[in-house]
Parts: structure tokens; sequence; C-alpha cells
């Protein structure tokens, strides 16, 4: 007597009604995903509030790990425009007249990257601050996907002066050092108010690794690099007109 194989859905149905739940989890899985994609462009209009302090997701971390950090929120207008003037100077020349993204740079660099020959990073100020903000460090195609938005639409929603407001107090200048005002008073115990020209530009070239570059204590080579920081931002006037004007 011939006996039927018992059928395959037989077996799989019961399990996948126990992980999908007739669809629901899977629908609720779905949700979640899309809340969270959604979530940090409404943050973006609750961050045009001149009393929100936003953190950043390294400052999440470390308050997750018990490490806790140092960051004093400080307004534009107590920040030495030295400072500003050295960070675009160093991070990102257009950033005045670009959308959150410079699109001929990064095309250069996606030609560099198919040459298979190194390249920089590339990243605007809104990029870097979208990825502060709402993303985690690394470089992947996946985070730079979501990153682009992001930056343009943080660059569209904000002002450029709030979008530097909020750069320069969530950046990180050392292990737990985020914003200029802790890294001004860690690095040279003064206020960011007085920064000079030759210390914002040592915290200007230390922000693309500020765990290995100490702007405090800086090598030659981080010394040279702040000259010719230091030179280019004494004849920035054209560049951050959207900031002061």
């Amino acid at each position: 007597m011939d006996i039927a194989p018992e059928r395959e859905d037989s077996v799989d149905m019961p399990a996948r009604r126990r992980w999908f739940g007739d669809g629901r989890v899977l629908k609720r899985i779905v949700l979640a995903v899309l809340v969270l994609l959604i979530l940090p462009y409404a943050l973006i209009f609750f961050y045009l509030l001149p009393f929100i302090h936003p953190v950043s997701t390294l400052m999440l971390r470390d308050l997750v790990l018990l490490r806790g950090y140092d960051r004093q929120w400080v307004s534009l207008d107590n920040i030495a425009p030295v400072v500003v003037q050295s960070v675009m100077m160093s991070e990102d020349g257009q950033y005045c007249f670009h959308g959150g993204v410079d699109w001929a740079e990064m095309r250069m660099l996606v030609e560099d990257t198919l040459k298979g020959q190194a390249t920089r990073g590339g990243s605007t100020i809104p990029m870097q601050t979208a990825k502060n903000l709402f993303l985690w460090n690394g470089r992947s195609f996946v985070r730079k996907a979501l990153e682009l938005p992001l930056a343009v639409s943080t660059d569209f929603v904000l002002s450029k002066r709030r979008l530097m407001e909020i750069y320069l107090n969530i950046a990180e200048w050392g292990p737990g050092i985020y914003g200029i005002e802790a890294a001004a008073q860690h690095h040279f115990k003064v206020p960011a108010s007085k920064l000079t020209r030759r210390q914002a530009s040592l915290l200007a070239v230390s922000l693309p690794n500020p765990i290995d570059r100490n702007a405090g204590k800086p090598g030659r080579g981080l010394r040279r690099l702040a000259g010719v920081i230091e030179r280019r931002a004494q004849g920035s006037g054209d560049y951050i007109r959207c900031i002061y004007d």
C-alpha cells in the first residue's frame, strides 16, 4: 500500500504562522523600517526650533555604553567667527553655494573610485551633519545612499546659519568631546568665543580624525595643515556670506 508523501506545506505552514502570524508580524517589521526611514526627515523640521539642541548618534552611543560625554551647547553668536571660517575652508569651501551635496566633487570621487584610485571623503558639512545626527560612522554604499537625500533635505529645511550651528555643536573633537565649546575648553582652556585663528585652524584640521589628531598637542603634519587652513581662512570673506550677511 502506497503512502502519499506528506506535503511540504503541511510542515512549513505552522512555522510560518508562528513567525509571521499570517503576515501581521511581517507588516509590523515593514512598518518599523518605514518609521525609521521617515523619522529623520521629521526631526529635521523639529530642529528648526532654536531652543532644540540635537545630539548625535555617537553621543547616544556613549550614553548607552555608560561612558558619558562632554558637550556644552553654544549659539553661533558665541562662537568666534574664525572657527566658522577655518571649518568651512577645511571641510567644505563651497558650503554657501551648494544645496547640501557638492555634485561636481561627488562625480570626481565616483570616477576615481571606478578607476581604483584612492579617494578623499568628499563629504560636505550638510552630509556630515546628517551622518552625525541620524546615521553611523564607517564607509558603505548603504550609508552613503541614505546620507545624500538627508543632506539635501537638511540643507533645504534649515538655514545655512542654523545648520552650521548644529554641526559645530555635535562634531566630535576627541574621545567623549563633542561640540566646539567642549573642544575649546578641553584643548585650549578657553571658551569658543575666545579661540584664536591658529587654535581654530588646528581644531578644523583635526575634524577628519579627531581621535588620532589632537588639536591641543599637534604634530608637525597637523601644524602644517593648520597653517594652510589659517591662510585660506584669512581670505574667506566671499565664502562665508551666507553665515554672517
